[in-house]
């Protein structure tokens, strides 16, 4: 059974990119634009691993609230964000609140 990804991001050509690199690889994926929707689905089912982008359409912090509410979860479940915003602060808040890892848009 492949290892199953979530991932959260409101833009839907960066959403759609993500998930087709992660299906080549053998994964199974299922893509979220908003915080609501996701947590619709992950109180039924958790991922291996969530990948989440702090700005949410109108929730330009949803994504801290959706890592506070799976950490609620699930304290071992790895959660990434992957997000444009590179200040020190947004970075240290993503960590402090969870996190596992925090990576800036673009990336190699």
């Amino acid at each position: 059974m492949p290892r199953r990804i979530v991932i959260v991001e409101d833009d839907a050509a960066i959403r759609a990119n993500y998930a087709e690199a992660l299906k080549r690889h053998g994964y199974e994926v299922a893509a979220f634009a908003g915080r609501r929707e996701a947590m619709d689905a992950l109180r039924n089912r958790l991922p291996d691993l969530a990948i989440i982008d702090i700005g949410l359409g109108d929730e330009t912090e949803g994504g801290f609230a959706l890592c506070r509410d799976l950490r609620a979860l699930s304290p071992q479940l790895p959660i990434v964000f992957l997000t444009a915003r590179g200040e020190e602060t947004d970075r240290i808040v993503g960590l402090e609140i969870g996190a596992d890892d925090y990576v800036t848009k673009p990336f190699s």
